[in-house]
């Protein structure tokens, strides 16, 4: 239950931010949930299974619970280097919406 919490308020981040910058709201909705799966599940578990092989910690690989928490961070952390980076992208290449409604009638500006 708590997995579907988390998957709703990553969902819910990157499509506020696809609004804020014109982008394809769902599709970076679920890019950003799989950003963290991808993390949390390749990312996490290989790099938990090499350090549990280098250095025998004896991680309980059927306890599932355990290794969640475990993935977790590394999870969290690859949705928020996504983030950063899909926000600074959209920065650096953002399209200026411009609202035209009120220039409606008006003469246009000549600029000399």
């Amino acid at each position: 239950m708590l997995g579907l919490i988390l998957v709703y308020f990553i969902g819910k981040r990157f499509y506020d931010l696809s609004v804020a910058y014109n982008q394809k709201k769902w599709l970076f909705a679920i890019l950003g949930v799989a950003s963290y799966y991808v993390g949390a599940i390749v990312i996490g578990g290989f790099t938990l299974g090499i350090i549990d092989g280098l250095f025998d910690l004896g991680i309980d690989w059927d306890n599932n619970l355990g290794a969640g928490l475990l993935a977790l961070p590394f999870g969290l952390l690859t949705v928020y280097l996504f983030y950063i980076l899909l926000k600074k992208k959209w920065e650096k290449t953002g399209v200026e919406v411009k609202d035209e409604i009120q220039d409606i009638g008006k003469a246009p500006k000549e600029d000399f």
